[in-house]
This record gives structure tokens, sequence and C-alpha cells, in this order.
């Protein structure tokens, strides 16, 4: 697409013109033609505008993006926060105070009644593979279904997710990283 602003008779900027499709956008963020301006500039740069993009819209297209990038990334930190299927996770005890306090004779002072409380429950790794039935191609045909034994596809899906939150992760600019 590309983009041109638009100037009233005393010089001011009254919109944004599409060249595109033929019509003005207005200079309001609630406008979503205005909103795709912003994604030109973050995807395409100075090559969606004639001429220089002004500086607010330049500012707006990188805060927007800022905004994008920190949302995938905080969303791929916590997918990588999750425990891994294919380990899964230990049990996690703490001792909390119950809100009771009885005398302890030895330092002569009141103590916190103690309880230990799971904070994290132990998730049991799933198992490797899995066994599945394949049945030939053709109905008719008089070949007996054989068993096949494959990766479990719940790890599958998991490798697959933390790869992808890990790129995430890795393209993330730093200062977006130092702002999360």
């Amino acid at each position: 697409m590309s983009f041109t602003i638009q100037q009233s008779e005393i010089g001011s900027r009254t919109s944004i013109f599409c060249q595109t499709r033929n019509h003005s956008i207005p200079l309001d963020p609630a406008n979503r033609h205005y909103q795709q301006v912003l994604d030109a500039i973050i995807e395409q740069g100075a090559d969606c505008f004639t001429g220089d993009i002004p500086e607010d819209l330049q500012a707006a297209a990188d805060a927007k993006q800022f905004a994008q990038q920190l949302a995938d990334y905080n969303t791929a930190t916590a997918r990588l926060a999750q425990y891994i299927v294919s380990v899964g996770r230990a049990e996690v005890v703490e001792s909390q105070a119950t809100g009771e306090q009885v005398w302890d004779e030895d330092t002569m002072k009141m103590v916190d009644v103690m309880h230990d409380v799971i904070t994290v429950t132990a998730i049991e790794p799933v198992e490797a593979t899995v066994t599945r039935m394949v049945y030939p191609d053709d109905p008719m045909s008089d070949a007996e279904p054989t068993e096949e034994t494959i990766e479990n596809p719940v790890i599958t899906t998991d490798v697959s997710e933390r790869a992808e939150a890990q790129v995430t992760v890795d393209a993330t600019p730093q200062a977006v990283k130092d702002a999360a």
C-alpha cells in the first residue's frame, strides 16, 4: 500500500490518504484503517509512504511494534516456563506458618507452628511412545491392520511449541526483554 499525508489549507495534517484504495484515513488510533497504516509502517518501513513518514506516526508504529513484541515475548517465556511433558515435574513442599503460635522453652519465645504444604504438585512424565493401528489405504483390501509405534503426540506437540517459543525469545530485541 502507498500512503501520503493530506493537509488542510492552513498546512496542518488532517488525514492519511491511501493511494491504493483511494480513501482518506483519520488520524485516530481507534480507527482500524489507521492501525493498518501502522502495520504497513512496521512491515514495510518508508517504502509504504510517499515522502517522509511523520515522526508522530513513526513513533506510534514503533510503540505498536514494541507492544506486540512484548506480548509475544511474555507468551513465549510463559510457555517455556511450563514443565516438559516428557520429564514431568517434581513435587515441591514448603513449610508455612499456620497462624498459631506456641511457647518454645529452649528459646523462651513464642514461635510459629509450621505445617508442610504442597505448593507444586508432582506430574508424572508421559509415555515416550504410543502404539497405533495402521489400516490399509484401500478399504476393500484383505490386508490386516498393523501396529506402529510412534513418538507420543503430546511430546511432539510440546517439543514443537517449545521450539517455536524459543525462536520468539531469541528474536526479541533486548530492549523488549528488559521491559518484560
